[in-house]
């Protein structure tokens, strides 16, 4: 509900009256580089966490910390208390950006067998996909106070049914109370041991874990390259392409809602309908493929658009482009055990933060130039080609990846880099 309102809240509390405002442009790059810089650390944490005390309990405190900056705007939108929104907005996306998202996938892995993972993965994304239309059909229609208003309760809501409905898949001792097969359910008693003397500081993730799970696998470290450049483009996408609306169409919060709306339908038509259809038929590998190159096509086709219609037709690219996620967490999921899911998704989820570090560092002051009257040549939508490039680099990578045999009975030695049953 926020993403089509927050550009016109932030423009008019820094820049009143006016299509085009760096400062505007610069704020929000470097907030999505703080925040990038803290999930950096935060993501792993918390899929480590996950797998000791289950991932309900890492869910509470996202889910809760979210709803906070949400009150602030819904209160008021002026200049001061925006300023305190992006303030509080940084903090709390450090643990909440991301996590929810990386949690649900972990929950999923929890209770899916391997070979019907892609499709639950997409699955749940169509189902993110649906949330996403609801919620930019909403602001379409209520005002930019209401919006944020319902969004703060929403939130609220969604943290008590969470609390209240939802089951727990692994309990406090670190072993899964669903499993798949008698092996991972031998695995989960074999953890039981290992997790009886747990210590909290034993759980923080270093970078030589990270790197025994990078290299346990080809495959998994392939997959968490494509996720990099990836999410580089992607984030360099969003952080532009509304400013670049505003200042080429001036596209308002109504504007910006049509596009997403038409985004969000092409997803759940995507994830739910075509991809557990095309996942069993042709693989995910060529899938994500796919996906990478619609990707590059779409933000090319954005960078030159020469009239107000384009951007709408370009948001129905998303029917394909939204394979790419679910695609990369199905091949990373599939080669770490059991007990390792929330490692696995935490570890692509902290590569996906530091993209989302180096994407508006690289990313926000090309827009901001070549949105300016100082630009040194006349292409508004120059930053957005080069986000293009970079997916482009992402898609190469991918058609590297071939299908390698499911690790799921096997757990990564992060001490001695090698994998034992």
């Amino acid at each position: 509900m926020v993403i089509p309102a927050i550009t016109d809240v932030t423009m008019s509390a820094l820049c009143p009256g006016k299509d085009e405002c760096s400062l505007a442009i610069y704020l929000t790059g470097i907030q999505h580089a703080i925040i990038g810089l803290g999930t950096l650390v935060i993501m792993p944490l918390v899929g480590n966490l996950s797998d000791i005390y289950g991932r309900k309990a890492m869910l509470t405190v996202p889910m809760t910390l979210a709803a906070i900056p949400l009150v602030i705007l819904a209160y008021s939108r002026t200049k001061n208390f925006y300023y305190a929104y992006y303030l509080l907005k940084t903090l709390t996306a450090m643990v909440c950006e991301g996590s929810v998202h990386c949690l649900a996938l972990a929950y999923v892995a929890d209770n899916i067998p391997e070979n019907r993972r892609a499709s639950a993965f997409g699955i749940l994304s169509g189902i993110g996909s649906c949330a996403f239309v609801c919620g930019n059909l909403s602001t379409r229609f209520i005002s930019t106070a209401s919006t944020f208003q319902v969004a703060a309760l929403v939130a609220v809501i969604a943290t008590l049914y969470m609390r209240v409905f939802l089951p727990e898949s692994i309990v406090n001792d670190g072993i899964s109370t669903r499993t798949n097969s008698k092996d991972e359910a031998d695995v989960s008693l074999l953890d039981k041991d290992s997790t009886k003397n747990f210590q909290i500081f034993k759980t923080l993730p270093s970078l030589d874990d990270t790197i025994s799970l990078l290299r346990s696998s080809k495959t998994f470290s392939q997959a968490a390259i494509v996720a990099f450049f990836s999410n580089v483009a992607e984030h360099g996408l969003h952080a532009s392409l509304m400013y670049y609306l505003k200042a080429r169409f001036h596209f308002d919060k109504d504007q910006f809602a049509d596009v997403l709306v038409i985004t969000g339908v092409a997803g759940i038509i995507s994830q739910l309908v075509l991809m557990p259809i095309l996942a069993p038929a042709i693989g995910v590998e060529k899938l994500l493929s796919i996906g990478l190159f619609f990707s590059c096509a779409h933000m090319f086709l954005y960078s030159i658009a020469w009239s107000s219609w384009v951007p709408y037709v370009v948001a129905m690219f998303s029917v394909l482009v939204v394979f790419t996620a679910p695609c990369i967490r199905s091949i990373a999921s599939k080669q770490v055990g059991p007990s390792e899911q929330g490692k696995a998704q935490g570890c692509i989820s902290g590569i996906c933060s530091f993209a989302n570090v180096v994407s508006p560092l690289a990313f926000s002051p090309l827009t901001a130039l070549f949105l300016s009257e100082s630009a040194p040549f006349h292409f508004p939508g120059f930053s957005i080609m080069c986000v293009g490039f970079v997916s482009m680099i992402g898609f190469i990578q991918s058609i590297m990846i071939r299908a390698a045999p499911p690790i799921s009975n096997y757990k990564v030695n992060s001490c001695n880099n090698h994998v034992e049953p």
